[in-house]
């Protein structure tokens, strides 16, 4: 069978998911599509080439439901939970792409498209919007390598300094990250929230002009 830079990506990421990105090497690629390595290279050119292939073939598979109807809050939550699912769908390859490649969203990826589109909806102006999701992305991402690569896990278990040590009984079994995932929503969404109303004077929505 010919090969195709879609049978290569497809290839790679069952090799990722397996090992980790670490242990892809272009000849072990070969070997699981029966090839010769060297007509590998015919389609990419190195294994940067291939990771950034395999990470956009990943996002571009993206998929969530669609609720124009639904407050934007509400979606928000949906798009983020959804891209979440994702990352925990192929987690290495999602660790190693959050970390090495800052070009991983791209302006047509479906997620970076539904964010905007929600940004519009909730009434952030359209010259804000850039900035705004790019924020959300980042504290999104961010919280999800630190999820992925052990972080949380392991800052959970920190005892805040003068803490008694000796009496605090089974060391907790760790943190409850849909849970924490959920707060890291509702701050964002509350955050955007104060930005985009008044302070409670019913005058209507603040100027987004003003914000620094």
């Amino acid at each position: 069978m010919p090969l195709t830079e879609a049978g290569i990506y497809t290839a790679a990421l069952r090799l990722i998911d397996a090992d980790g990105v670490e242990a892809l090497t272009m000849r072990k690629l070969a070997t699981a599509l029966d090839a010769n390595p060297m007509s590998l290279y015919h389609h990419v050119p190195n294994k940067d080439a291939l990771l950034r292939g395999v990470a956009r073939m990943v996002g571009a598979q993206f998929r969530t439901v669609t609720l124009q109807d639904s407050p934007w809050q509400e979606r928000i939550r949906l798009l983020a939970t959804d891209f979440r699912t994702m990352a925990h769908r192929h987690p290495k390859l999602m660790a190693y792409s959050f970390s090495h490649q800052p070009d991983f969203i791209q302006p047509d990826d479906p997620f970076w498209t539904g964010l905007t589109a929600i940004m519009g909806a909730a009434g952030v102006p359209a010259a804000q919007v850039p900035e705004i999701a790019a924020l959300i992305v980042a504290v999104v991402i961010g919280v999800l390598s630190a999820e992925l690569n052990g972080s949380l896990q392991q800052w959970s278990n920190l005892k805040p300094p003068g803490a008694a040590t000796g009496d605090e009984g089974p060391a907790p079994a760790g943190p409850d990250q849909d849970r924490m995932f959920r707060l890291v929503l509702d701050t964002l969404i509350t955050g955007l929230e104060s930005r985009l109303t008044t302070g409670g004077d019913g005058r209507g929505r603040r100027p987004l002009s003003s914000w620094p």
